[in-house]
């Protein structure tokens, strides 16, 4: 797997494979109340949710956190998701997905903006490791957006993909603009933090099923 020539899929894992939107919802409602504010429905969530995750605060709440509400509600959010992140489980057909991609000779990494050292394990727990030439989730602060991690991510895969068969599967607006900073493709996947009508303004493929994202990673990759 990885032979230069050969399509590659970069999958994002967060609202992509890992299908942990009830993790994720409550653990921003669980940072909300640390600043008594009032909880929010996943559907606002998806409507309103951007990056940097500071400007997503300042669409709620009306402006943007200080340094010390940030610094409490990103503490508070990433406790409650570890706690909670065992109730989730793969998104449905992922794993058989991962499988056909990879036996039909094509490559596939995985990089996250959850932090790397919680992320692996994770991975590595639903046994579909093997299926990555790579897993990279975020080092560094939390909050920003995923376009330097990607090249980092693709320059460490030391050239064995090119990014013009690169296609990188995600949930969010911000995995289209880091596909766009190396040169890549993206298909955008509602199933996770936004909606249809927030992706779709982003100007890539749109679908609902992870394996229709599949379907149209081949397609414009070949």
């Amino acid at each position: 797997m990885g032979m230069k020539g050969t399509s590659h899929i970069v999958w994002d894992w967060n609202g992509t494979l890992f299908h942990d939107n009830d993790a994720i919802i409550g653990a921003t409602n669980a940072a909300f109340a640390e600043l008594g504010l009032e909880p929010i429905t996943l559907e606002q969530y998806r409507s309103l949710y951007c990056v940097p995750v500071p400007k997503f605060y300042e669409r709620l709440i009306g402006r943007l956190p200080t340094d010390a509400e940030w610094e409490l509600m990103d503490e508070v959010f990433h406790r409650y998701y570890a706690e909670h992140r065992a109730r989730c489980g793969l998104t449905a057909g992922a794993e058989e997905l991962l499988a056909g991609w990879r036996s039909a000779g094509h490559s596939q990494s995985l990089l996250s903006m959850y932090v790397h050292e919680e992320l692996v394990p994770l991975v590595r727990g639903f046994g579909i490791e093997a299926h990555f030439l790579r897993v990279d989730g975020r080092t560094g602060p939390s909050g920003g957006s995923k376009a330097e991690h990607m090249v980092r991510h693709l320059e460490a895969l030391g050239g064995v993909v090119e990014p013009a068969r690169t296609v990188v599967i995600g949930d969010a607006a911000d995995d289209a603009i880091a596909a766009r900073g190396v040169g890549a493709r993206a298909v955008l996947y509602t199933g996770g933090s936004h909606s249809r009508t927030s992706l779709e303004e982003v100007g890539v493929p749109v679908v609902d099923t992870l394996a229709e994202a599949v379907e149209e990673a081949l397609r414009i990759a070949a």
